[in-house]
């Protein structure tokens, strides 16, 4: 993939990516892995783990199917190296690096896909979402996790002189402007399975909360944000990098101190493709 088709290049390969994708995976995959119910999928099956990371879900989707075989395709090398170390699945899983905008795999290759954490990273996600169709098996499905930074909402502190609603709009969507982005792609994402031809689309949240997952994986899923993004949400929004630095500390605060409350709304996509 081309650095213009990886625009985050340099957030991804960064080490906070690795505890990011940990948090994230701790938090999101507790209740996520139910959604897996509705479709129906059993066997010897091949599944497709789009833009796998360092395979936190990979090795989970492969407990979750016993007997399937599983690719997680990832663009940066690095990431893979990490997925590929301690394998226990007695070679199920295959990494591979790979452009998610023109895979090398034949048409009707998986009977799922999942992506997830991918559509708000990359531009012109239609041109990725086209190549998991053509992947996909007739009636395979695809469950697809996109992030949507209007769903945070994190307490505000007494005297009025931050408010995290607004963080959220005025560092993460200029700098998702700058690149080609869509960080609010999450509520997009069932029109555009629709337009896809998808059928038995649904839309689901997992509930990040302070209620539901333990404050320190919440609160580590910020950390790692900050430490990844602060120098270009500061250069997107035209803050100092200490500024910026102090708003993510202010919210990482105050999930960490019972009894404030923070959540985050993350909606997970899926569809069945036309037999």
């Amino acid at each position: 993939m081309e650095n213009d088709r990886n625009p985050q290049a340099e957030q991804m390969g960064d080490e906070s990516m690795t505890r990011t994708l940990a948090h994230q995976a701790g938090a999101i995959w507790p209740q996520e892995q139910r959604l897996f119910d509705r479709y129906g999928l059993s066997g010897p099956l091949s599944i497709l783990d789009l833009g796998c990371g360092t395979g936190e879900i990979t090795r989970r989707l492969a407990s979750r199917y016993p007997q399937a075989r599983l690719i997680g395709i990832d663009i940066l090398e690095s990431n893979l190296a990490i997925a590929r170390q301690g394998d226990v699945f007695g070679g199920r899983i295959r990494y591979e690096q790979g452009d998610a905008f023109a895979l090398k795999h034949p048409d009707s290759s998986f009977e799922l896909v999942v992506c997830r954490h991918v559509s708000q990273a990359v531009p012109d996600f239609p041109q990725v979402l086209a190549e998991i169709t053509r992947v996909l098996k007739p009636g395979g499905w695809l469950h697809l996790l996109s992030e949507d930074y209007g769903m945070l909402h994190m307490p505000a502190p007494p005297g009025g002189s931050f408010d995290p609603d607004r963080f959220w709009n005025t560092h993460l969507v200029p700098f998702g402007g700058r690149i080609g982005c869509d960080v609010r792609i999450g509520r997009h994402s069932p029109p555009l399975l629709d337009r896809f031809g998808y059928l038995d689309i649904a839309m689901d949240y997992v509930t990040v909360d302070t209620l539901r997952v333990p404050r320190a994986t919440f609160a580590g899923i910020l950390k790692a944000w900050r430490d990844g993004y602060v120098k270009p949400l500061a250069e997107a929004s035209g803050r100092s990098q200490s500024e910026v630095t102090a708003d993510f500390n202010t919210m990482v605060s105050a999930i960490e101190t019972p009894p404030q409350y923070a959540v985050w709304h993350v909606p997970i996509s899926s569809g069945r493709k036309p037999a």
